[in-house]
């Protein structure tokens, strides 16, 4: 049976990557930030809103959609995009635990030392 490479690491793990991809994208994260400024949601063409056309704001939409960050509604016959807050506040725990993990202060030096790798071929 195949499996995913993915699948070889910890839930953790995969569901902070899959928030990283939602936000590996500029527009994704002017999306986000602008529906959580305005408090309001997306409905319509909003490609006068971001520098990118429709269709482009769709798919990022899809990608955020895909991560749980917003929900889509129909009101009157027409989508409308809104942040799904408990996904936010998972994601907002998740990556903040991250960031915590990885800490280091402000003194730390990583010294490069040279690694040797052999080719076996080459003996």
């Amino acid at each position: 049976m195949a499996f995913a490479k993915t699948d070889l690491f910890e839930k953790n793990l995969r569901q902070k990557a899959v928030y990283f991809k939602a936000l590996s994208h500029p527009v994704r994260i002017q999306i986000l930030l602008h529906l959580s400024k305005t408090k309001t949601c997306l409905q319509g063409d909003v490609s006068d809103v971001f520098p990118l056309n429709r269709t482009t704001i769709n798919q990022h939409i899809l990608e955020l959609k895909r991560a749980g960050l917003i929900k889509g509604h129909i009101v009157n016959g027409k989508t409308v995009h809104c942040l799904n807050l408990p996904k936010i506040k998972e994601m907002r725990n998740l990556l903040s635990g991250f960031l915590n993990e990885i800490s280091l202060p402000d003194e730390f030096c990583c010294e490069y030392n040279s690694i040797i790798i052999r080719n076996s071929e080459a003996e």
